[in-house]
């Protein structure tokens, strides 16, 4: 994790012996609940190893909204910084390894990296990615397909579709795992065709 944040963010080595204390190391099971939909969260965490799902209820419905894997940074943005109830909850998928930030301490290292012009528009940079994923998500449900989205995400992110069960997949995509089936069907036939000699 250390050498990941070192190499991504060029922290003073002051401020970097300083940051690394304010981490706890987790090692939590498969369907570990991190953060409950409506309540407040004070944690953020860096994934080391693993896979953590955001999701809310629709109507009783159960929707994965994003999947966190290693090298991540997440919490509930909206929540964390501003102390609002959080939109959606955080479970993990798989056993993790995680590194837990309290939000006082977190505080205290962004204010310090606010300080710095080229360690706060790294920081922006990385915020603004994730931002950019929920927008490329959000505009996916209006312009294409599930068929389309499912190709877009074993295009862009293979890992998922290789780690992540089907039903949250299905979940992310807006379809039933059914549709999700026949959408696979029908791309094995497509290729199939495709590879076939005449």
């Amino acid at each position: 994790m250390f050498e990941h944040i070192q190499n991504r963010f060029l922290f003073p080595k002051d401020k970097w012996r300083k940051f690394l204390r304010c981490f706890e190391r987790l090692e939590v099971s498969a369907k570990t609940l991190l953060l409950k939909e409506n309540e407040v969260s004070d944690s953020a965490y860096y994934i080391e190893k693993g896979v953590v799902r955001a999701w809310y209820n629709n109507d009783g419905k159960d929707v994965t909204f994003q999947f966190f894997m290693e090298n991540t940074m997440f919490s509930s943005l909206e929540s964390f910084r501003k102390g609002l109830p959080s939109m959606v909850s955080f479970e993990t998928i798989e056993p993790c390894i995680l590194w837990k930030i309290n939000k006082s301490d977190a505080e205290a290292v962004l204010a310090e990296v606010y300080e710095d012009p080229e360690l706060r528009n790294q920081f922006m940079d990385s915020l603004f990615e994730r931002i950019f994923d929920y927008m490329k998500h959000f505009f996916s449900f209006i312009k294409d397909t599930p068929k389309q989205r499912y190709i877009s995400l074993g295009k862009e992110r293979p890992e998922i579709i290789r780690r992540i069960p089907q039903h949250y997949i299905a979940s992310y995509l807006g379809i039933t795992t059914v549709h999700l089936s026949r959408i696979k069907s029908a791309i094995l036939k497509e290729d199939s065709f495709k590879n076939k000699d005449y």
